[in-house]
């Protein structure tokens, strides 16, 4: 998923409003971000196959660090206990710790049967949302949707600006999305991670305080 992911950040910050929608999606975010990392740095792998569409055409050879079950539930563990320790807000850890956690559980419902439980064992699984393009955009489109409009109903911008900025980052993200979902695979396999390093960039902006505008589309 792409979009699913960010929505689960939106739709926490209803829950839990005292943590920044920057933290909430760098948490929703999390495995993918370190699986830019490791597949920069040679511990993770991926290989691109003939196809439309990432089901078809991205094929995960060996992401056990980042996205398996158990993986997944340590850096849920270790950020939301990195969390407590600033905020010392137990309900906000227990938030993080169920975002984090929710990108394998979206993966998994996503993916084909190519996710992993734990490193090790070679038993994967997968119900394959995103072979089928008109269930992806009704199931994930739909989630997204909802997601998106709870947020713009929940906050108030400070400027009217802030207005323009959330629905164009929501437009930018949704046509991102399709694109993964229909489109080709791109030129540039190596490339493919860096898009999993915009919510690590918009978390830090947020929490840093940003621009006007940033301050605007992600309240504190």
């Amino acid at each position: 998923m792409l979009v699913g992911h960010f929505a689960v950040g939106l739709a926490a910050k209803r829950i839990e409003p005292a943590i920044s929608v920057g933290t909430l999606v760098l948490a929703s975010m999390l495995a993918d971000l370190l699986w830019s990392i490791f597949v920069f740095a040679g511990i993770e792998h991926m290989q691109f196959k003939p196809g439309i569409g990432a089901a078809n055409y991205f094929g995960p050879s060996d992401i056990v660090m980042s996205h398996t079950l158990l993986m997944d539930g340590l850096w849920s563990g270790l950020l939301s206990a990195a969390y407590f320790l600033k905020r010392r807000s137990p309900r906000g850890a227990w938030v993080i710790f169920g975002v984090v956690l929710s990108h394998w559980l979206l993966d998994w419902i996503s993916h084909r049967p190519d996710m992993p439980l734990r490193p090790g064992v070679h038993n994967y699984v997968g119900l394959g949302l995103w072979s089928s393009i008109p269930a992806a955009v009704i199931v994930e489109g739909g989630f997204w949707g909802l997601a998106v409009i709870l947020y713009a109903r929940a906050t108030h911008p400070k400027r009217r600006t802030g207005v323009y900025a959330y629905w164009s980052v929501v437009a930018v993200l949704t046509l991102a999305w399709y694109n993964n979902l229909a489109g080709p695979a791109p030129r540039n396999p190596q490339a493919a991670p860096l898009a999993s390093e915009y919510p690590d960039n918009s978390a830090r902006l947020c929490q840093a305080g940003g621009s006007e505008t940033l301050r605007s589309v992600c309240p504190a």
